[in-house]
């Protein structure tokens, strides 16, 4: 492994010699710029403006170029000449917890080695003193012509060094969150946690770049002469408004599905889920026609027939109402009637005997 710096890690008045390795690859696959119609190589050359003509790099030099256009020449001497103690030294500025850095100042990534024997005792116990302190450095270095910030922490039996952006580096979030006033009910975080703990957690190991997989195969079929057979990749919809609890039921069924779990034990927590949850539909969407009845709608001819005789029986029956009632009242009449002449006669039968009884006597 090559290394691209060379220092001196600066821990209060010790000295550590150290070089600076990278710690990360890149996997990508690079391409070259042809002509598209004779297939010809496309190269960039270095052309002074002036004489119009290429120029080596052993003639190429820097300059800072200000509002007006003008170029002011910066050479190597000037920079050097700057007062930079991290030019050639990883100055520890401080210890601190890990969770204090914002990982959006995250960079690169580097590993650092000693440089002889001399240095592997007080890089020891560097390292061994940031396990024990459960703590980071933060450091400033220079590299490629600007001072840097950078955080220093323990990998296995390797110290790493993480590249920092500087705190003015980093952009607010101004204007990038919704502006839209949204409420998010109970049930649908309900249902976010149980996706999230349906799809569970992932070793990373396994992850890998399948685009970058299918790249390798289409150049190596190109390279063979062979025609690819690689067949097209989804292409991912749209954005499109859809209800979210019946998005989030299904992809939790479906995240259940792609684990194994049985449909019976889906279904159960869905049902659950259900109880607590209700699906509203999203206003604006259109609502599917109603499906026709199966019985046939009666002509209008028979229609008015139907009508004339319900309006007939409701005539009869009006009819038969009121002389019901007056059938009731005669009935009623008669009673009272035959129930007056039956107690004149017990009346008079009452008043006979009475007189015969005297009459006796």
């Amino acid at each position: 492994m090559r290394s691209i710096w060379n220092g001196n890690i600066s821990f209060g008045l010790v000295s550590i010699p150290i070089k600076i390795y990278p710690a990360t690859e890149d996997h990508s696959i690079s391409f070259r710029q042809i002509h598209t119609r004779d297939g010809g190589r496309i190269r960039y050359r270095k052309v002074c403006e002036l004489e119009d003509s290429p120029v080596e790099s052993s003639e190429i030099g820097r300059a800072y170029e200000d509002a007006d256009g003008a170029l002011v020449p910066i050479t190597d001497e000037d920079l050097a000449a700057l007062p930079l103690p991290t030019t050639h030294t990883l100055e520890i500025e401080a210890f601190i917890s890990a969770a204090e850095i914002d990982p959006l100042q995250m960079g690169d990534a580097y590993y650092l080695g000693t440089t002889g024997a001399a240095g592997a005792k007080p890089y020891t116990l560097l390292r061994e003193a940031l396990k024990r302190s459960e703590k980071v450095a933060i450091a400033k270095y220079a590299h490629r012509g600007r001072e840097r910030l950078g955080m220093l922490r323990v990998v296995g039996d390797t110290i790493a060094l993480h590249r920092l952006l500087w705190p003015d580096e980093v952009r607010e979030p101004a204007g990038v969150a919704p502006k839209e006033k949204v409420t998010v009910k109970p049930a649908e975080l309900d249902l976010a946690d149980t996706l999230m703990e349906t799809l569970g957690e992932v070793d990373l190991s396994d992850l890998h770049d399948e685009y970058h997989e299918a790249l390798e195969e289409l150049v190596a079929a190109k390279v063979s002469g062979a025609t690819p057979t690689a067949e097209p990749g989804e292409r991912p919809a749209g954005a499109q408004v859809v209800d979210l609890m019946a998005a989030l039921k299904e992809s939790v069924r479906s995240a259940k599905e792609a684990r194994g779990e049985e449909a019976g034990e889906a279904a159960k927590g869905e049902a659950e889920e259900g109880e607590e949850a209700t699906v509203h539909e999203l206003r604006g969407r259109k609502k599917a026609p109603a499906k026709k009845a199966a019985a046939k709608k009666a002509p209008a001819g028979e229609k008015k027939t139907a009508a004339k005789r319900s309006g007939a029986k409701a005539a009869k029956a009006a009819e038969e109402e009121p002389a019901e009632k007056a059938a009731g009242k005669t009935a009623g009449k008669k009673q009272t009637g035959t129930k007056k002449a039956a107690a004149k006669k017990t009346t008079a039968k009452k008043q006979t005997g009475g007189r015969g009884t005297r009459t006796a006597s």
